[in-house]
């Protein structure tokens, strides 16, 4: 079993906090994906689980066993680091081969394991080369077919696309996600800032913020799925970060909040969101919100007029002066027929409204189809 849990983790470097109480379960097979702003711990945090950093409290444990006292080497995993680590001298065969040679393998294993990674990463007819003759893919390939023929309990990912362009980033996300579908008892955490990764490959999200000395908080905003952080972000900190474009907002303050259905005032207009209301008071502040692409265009009674035009080929990002704000807001549209200046009327959908409380806790969302939001609002 390669399940990873990891109890009460702390680190600091002097007096300054990195992560505090961290609280984790990764089970086997799962791809995991650590994410969130500069400063946050994520490659820290990776770094302890991989021994090469040690905790200044709590427990990592790989399967059933405690690693705190073993070294990297005893830990049963591979790293894939953004740096691609070949050694230049070598040839991709050799490359692959090193490690094995360590672990004292018969020729005929080490042969084995490296022709049958390079089948699965498309690398079969490179092995000769040196890594210089490489493009920055097929080097990535080349650091992440060393990992696999290891054959490890668990895959630790630091940033490894960072270094790529654009297109070769996508070749090997797929690359990485379908290494992963093949490896399916293999668990794999996966550090990045790129949120299309994190969306992409991740059945489980850990969304971790910078820690503020006097605050006290905990490093792990919100673990789930990406969906669930996407559609039901626990605070206003998970809404703004997951997502580009970043979620609108607008202050509000509540008019009335009965059952599932809240109505806050923003200047001279109400708006209705379906959120519970529990806890809610008449006048209190809070923030509402809501997605680009659920902004909707042409219709509703919020007129705003155009300031900006993204115009992305599939879709056109519409940024919007409203009368609600200093702010203005993004709308996503398919309508590409409008010009800056032009005054165009807006719905905030009540299913598609996020409210805020004044410490930046989420509402509870109404139950309903996340597909039905995208078509009812498209």
């Amino acid at each position: 079993m390669s399940r990873i849990k990891l109890n009460g983790l702390h680190k600091q470097f002097g007096v300054t906090p990195v992560l505090s109480n961290v609280n984790l379960s990764i089970e086997s097979g799962e791809f995991c994906v650590f994410i969130g702003p500069s400063g946050c711990g994520k490659s820290t945090l990776l770094r302890i689980v991989a021994g090469l950093e040690e905790q200044s409290a709590g427990d990592v444990f790989i399967g059933e066993r405690c690693v705190n006292a073993l070294a990297p080497a005893q830990r049963d995993i591979a790293m894939v680091f953004q740096n691609y680590a070949l050694y230049p001298h070598m040839s991709v065969y050799e490359n692959m081969a090193f490690g094995l040679r360590h672990l004292k393998l018969t020729r005929a294993e080490i042969d084995s394991r490296v022709r049958l990674a390079s089948q699965s990463l498309r690398l079969g007819e490179l092995l000769k080369r040196r890594p210089v003759a490489l493009s920055g893919g097929q080097r990535q390939r080349v650091a992440i077919g060393r990992a696999i023929v290891r054959k490890p309990k668990v895959f630790l990912f630091d940033e490894p696309l960072s270094n790529l362009d654009a297109s070769l980033r996508v070749k090997t996300r797929v690359e990485i996600a379908r290494l992963h579908r093949e490896l399916d008892s293999t668990s794999m955490i996966y550090v990045t800032h790129d949120q299309v990764e994190a969306m992409t490959l991740a059945d489980k999200i850990v969304l971790l913020r910078p820690l503020d000395r006097q605050s006290g908080i905990e490093s792990i905003v919100q673990v789930g799925t990406p969906l669930d952080l996407y559609h039901r972000p626990a605070n206003r900190f998970v809404a703004e970060f997951i997502g580009s474009p970043a979620m609108n907002f607008i202050a509000a303050t509540v008019v009335s909040a009965e059952g599932a259905r809240v109505r806050a005032h923003a200047r001279d207009l109400v708006f209705a969101a379906h959120v519970s209301g529990d806890g809610l008071t008449t006048g209190e502040p809070v923030t509402l919100g809501i997605r680009p692409e659920h902004v909707g265009i042409g219709c509703g009674e919020l007129v705003c007029e155009v300031a900006h035009i993204e115009r992305m080929g599939e879709c056109v990002y519409l940024h919007l002066d409203t009368p609600l704000g200093e702010e203005p807001i993004v709308a996503k549209t398919s309508v590409d027929d409008i010009r800056i200046g032009d005054r165009v009327r807006v719905e905030l959908p009540a299913d598609s409204l996020h409210l805020f409380r004044a410490d930046g806790r989420a509402a509870m969302r109404a139950p309903c189809e996340w597909a039905m939001l995208s078509v009812a609002t498209a």
